[in-house]
This record gives structure tokens, sequence and C-alpha cells, in this order.
């Protein structure tokens, strides 16, 4: 299995944090953990279908968003595939989709439904590209010709957004609405607006992806990595860590766990 990321050029840094390509040859389960920002993803090669709770299996789209989530999902492909993915700030779907973020929660529409004919030409276009260089300059064009329509103004809950991101989900939340010069009730009406969640919800995940990009085979004990992600003790890190991967953290960090596969 092969996975490369890619930045952004600097004109989208506020919007997109990076791209990404999966590939593999051989058939694949992919583990949907909970996640405080969307994605929008394309297949250009193979197709997957969704393995749902009661053993049941549903085509997924070709093309669309995977909006922020806090539930896990399973998806599985019986050959090889293809995928390239935009990791976006919460803040893009709003400004690329004209629709507050939370109405995006834990859904996953089709491009089609999203943008109509605009969105079937692009994704069109982006199975027919012949490289990721022409699939990112394929998506920088879109997302000008979508965020030309907006004013160029940023509120400034898109910087507490990504501080929250930056500190890893332990920015108090008091903190950044007095920073921002905002109530409290005026910042997380703008939060869930452009972000979806609740500023805790969104600091809570937040916190689990940091512990999560601590797997490796250098990884800390779990009592460590507690520590140092802000969880005040093994037992709410263990309670959050099931909610949002739907495993224990012992299983995901043995190195044999089916959601890492795509990091090995």
């Amino acid at each position: 299995m092969h996975y490369q990321t890619i930045r952004p050029s600097a004109r989208f840094r506020g919007i997109v944090r990076f791209y990404w390509a999966l590939e593999s040859d051989r058939p694949y389960t992919h583990h949907a953990m909970a996640d405080m920002c969307p994605e929008l993803l394309f297949h250009y090669h193979g197709l997957f279908d969704e393995l749902l709770p009661d053993g049941a299996k549903d085509v997924s789209f070709s093309a669309g968003v995977h909006g922020q989530s806090q539930t896990t999902r399973k998806f599985h492909v019986n050959s090889g595939f293809g995928m390239f993915g935009v990791y976006l700030y919460p803040q893009a779907i709003p400004l690329l989709f004209n629709m507050p973020a939370s109405e995006m929660i834990n859904q996953m529409p089709d491009l089609h439904t999203l943008l109509a004919q605009t969105g079937l030409q692009l994704e069109e276009k982006m199975a027919l590209a012949i490289s990721h260089t022409q699939r990112v300059s394929i998506l920088e064009t879109f997302f000008e010709q979508r965020l030309s329509r907006q004013d160029n103004m940023q509120p400034p809950v898109f910087r507490a957004i990504q501080t929250i991101i930056e500190t890893q989900g332990m920015a108090p939340v008091k903190q950044l609405a007095q920073d921002h010069y905002l109530s409290t009730r005026q910042f997380e009406r703008q939060f869930r607006h452009y972000a979806g969640f609740s500023p805790k919800m969104f600091s809570r995940i937040a916190r689990f992806h940091a512990a999560i990009r601590r797997y490796g085979p250098n990884a800390p004990s779990l009592t460590q990595i507690a520590l140092d992600c802000g969880y005040y003790d093994q037992s709410h890190f263990i309670h959050d860590f099931r909610e949002f991967s739907g495993e224990h953290p012992k299983a995901f960090f043995s190195g044999r766990s089916g959601a890492t596969a795509w990091m090995d």
C-alpha cells in the first residue's frame, strides 16, 4: 500500500490541510474514525462498499464529502484501488458548499447531491487526470472559482479553529472566546456554524487525533500518550479512544489492528 501527502498552494492553506493519495493492488478494509475535519474524496480506481453494523453492504460514492464525524465506519474494496483526498479545515464546508458545517456532521453526500452538474464535471475531470499534480491543479481551479463568490473577510473563529488543531485540543475554550473578542455564546454559535461541532467536542476529537498520531514503532506507553495528549487519567483516555475509534487503545497501538494498515 502506498500513501503520500501533498501540500496545498499558499492561496488555499486556509481551507486545505493537505492533499493525499492512497493506492494498493490488494483488497483493503478501511476503518474510518471520528474526525473534526471533513474530506473531499475521489475514487479514480476501484469502488468501496460500506460495511454496515447489521452485516449488510452499501455501495459508497465514487466522489463526495466525508463530513466531520464523531462515529466510526468501515469500508471494503475487493480489488486494488486508487483514492485521492483533500483533508479540509471544517470552515471549507460553508465556504465551498454554502451550507453550515453542522449540516455535514456524520454525513457522506456525493458531489452530484452537493453541486449538481458542477459536481459531476469535477468528478469526471478528476477521474480522467493522469497524475496527482494534475488532480491538485484541477481542485485548486475549482476552489478558486468557489471562493471567488465569497468575500475575503475571515471571521476570528477561523483562527480559533486552527488554534485548537495546533494545540491538539488543549486550548481553553473560554480563553479562545476572550482572545477573539466574543462572548462565550457568540463564540459557540459561530464555532458550530464554521466547525460543525461545539468547541468542547471539537477539542475532544482533536486530542484523540493527537493520540493516534503517536502510533508507530517508537510509540510511548499508553500512560505517557494519555498524559501527553491532555487526558486527566488513563480511564478518560480509554473511554474517548474507544468512542472515537471503536477500539481499545491497546489493540490500536499493538500494530495488529486493521485500523492502522494504511499507516504501516
